[in-house]
């Protein structure tokens, strides 16, 4: 199979040169403290995250994109895009054969063994590491910078600051429904102290039950979340763990939320790290404080 890779990668190089596309380079420096050399103006890119695609349509360049990943959904135009297959294992020959300038991947998502691979290739990667809003806003600039969208994501950035600020004023001083966030019931998955998610919620004028916990994603007993009694169940639509699911389970049923029908519905926006999170905590903020 390398053998195959390599000979892709020569006819692929080979044909960039003769169709005069050769390029300049420079190096910037990635969320994960590495030098990366890049083309100066990229025009062929990889997305290796359903956020990053995101991303770069917002700042104006999906016209650029070559290749997503599997269960990319937003915008609903990138659908028409090729997919080189799953996030944690893409396909190198697809990634090859689409003859990419350039990789972007997330660090959560997207293995440093796979970076590797990709970049033994001859395709350079820059990977981002957003962590929280702010995160998100540091990553909307870097790759920004490095696609050659400099102001455009100055500007995107601007936008999704005021609309944070919008939420944050318009729930100021109104009291915050205590909610349970459910990634998965059996065994229960939840957001910790230093997930994404447990943001938008406290964002949005909520409380979680579990931002005490400090792993990002975390298990919790039933037990715990009896004894904290949140008011509301935060649910994703679509999920598999839903309200009728939870009402024919063991014990479930000491949850009054659960007795009384009191869940918060969003889709899944909200797990995206990257601006569409705005649209994610907007509509929380709706939930949380009609």
């Amino acid at each position: 199979m390398k053998t195959f890779l390599r000979m892709l990668l020569r006819i692929s190089a080979a044909a960039l040169l003769l169709s005069g596309c050769a390029y300049a380079t420079r190096v910037v420096r990635d969320d994960l403290d590495r030098n990366v050399t890049v083309p100066d103006h990229p025009r062929r890119l990889i997305c290796l995250a359903p956020s990053i695609t995101d991303t770069v349509y917002r700042l104006g360049r999906g016209g650029d994109i070559v290749g997503i990943t599997d269960y990319t959904k937003y915008p609903a135009e990138s659908a028409e895009k090729p997919s080189v297959g799953g996030i944690i294992n893409p396909s190198l020959e697809k990634i090859v054969s689409l003859q990419p300038d350039l990789a972007l991947a997330v660090a959560d998502l997207n293995s440093l063994e796979l970076v590797n691979s990709i970049e033994h290739l001859g395709i350079p990667v820059f990977v981002i590491h957003p962590l929280g809003l702010e995160g998100i806003y540091r990553s909307i600039e870097s790759i920004g910078n490095v696609i050659d969208q400099k102001s455009q994501a100055t500007e995107l950035v601007a936008g999704l600051r005021r609309r944070e600020q919008t939420v944050r004023q318009r729930v100021a001083g109104k009291r915050s429904p205590t909610v349970f966030y459910i990634l998965w019931h059996d065994p229960i998955m939840t957001a910790g102290h230093s997930a994404f998610i447990t943001e938008l919620i406290e964002i949005a004028g909520g409380r979680s039950i579990s931002s005490d916990l400090p792993a990002e994603w975390t298990r919790i007993s039933l037990e715990v979340v009896i004894a904290r009694q949140p008011q509301y169940l935060l649910l994703v639509r679509g999920s598999q763990t839903t309200l009728e699911t939870l009402q024919h389970l063991a014990n479930w049923q000491k949850l009054d939320a659960v007795r009384n029908s009191r869940v918060f519905y969003v889709d899944d926006r909200m797990i995206f790290s990257s601006p569409i999170a705005l649209d994610a905590l907007e509509e929380l903020a709706k939930e949380f404080h009609p």
